[in-house]
């Protein structure tokens, strides 16, 4: 399973309809729902701001919205798209101003479909995607003179959203892999004599 790690869009036009694909790393439905109303807001002159989104490491959220189109020709086929690239925690948006040309049923479900094929393509090509790892949050703190050796044994783990603030003590926090957890508590209970418990 993959994730995005930065947005990225493509564009194309059908029939003079232009039509503008964009993928989000997304990891809440709540967050989806932001970006969708600010995609609307951004792109109020569209016809439609259609979306599709995944989350979870078992894609157990999905949503979708056709905003206005017939019924399953947007919202569905993008779904699938995502659905069969074993992608998660990334909401799509396929915003489309009309050319004045009807697409119908089957001409709308090629468009979205297409246009979610060819951002997806467009964020490999771009190498931004990376293999899903659950990750945990922790902190702790510790003497300033522990600090050295715990920044090092940190800098050897995929830790992300670190963060550090140096007070009377030095405040650490972020998060790590599920699987380095357990030695993550280890070490630093180790190197500290047991009095740091994460």
């Amino acid at each position: 399973m993959n994730i995005l790690k930065e947005a990225v869009s493509s564009e194309f036009t059908v029939k003079g309809s232009r039509f503008l694909s964009e993928l989000f790393p997304c990891e809440s439905q709540a967050q989806a729902k932001e970006l969708i109303k600010a995609q609307k807001a951004k792109y109020a002159d569209s016809t439609h701001v259609v979306h599709a989104f995944v989350i979870g490491l078992s894609m157990e959220i999905m949503g979708m919205s056709d905003d206005g189109e017939p019924s399953g020709t947007a919202g569905r086929p993008a779904l699938d798209v995502l659905k069969g690239h074993c992608v998660t925690n990334l909401l799509l948006t396929i915003t489309r101003w009309f050319g004045g040309t009807l697409l119908g049923t089957g001409g709308l479900v090629k468009a979205y479909g297409d246009g979610a094929k060819q951002v997806l393509l467009a964020a490999e090509e771009k190498g931004l995607f990376e293999a899903y790892v659950k990750k945990v949050p922790f902190s702790f703190e510790c003497d300033y003179t522990l600090y050295q050796s715990v920044k090092r044994f940190l800098d050897s783990l995929q830790i992300s959203d670190l963060a550090e603030k140096f007070e009377s003590q030095v405040s650490v926090s972020g998060n790590v892999p599920e699987a380095d957890y357990q030695l993550l508590c280890n070490k630093i209970k180790d190197m500290s004599n047991g009095k740091i418990i994460l």
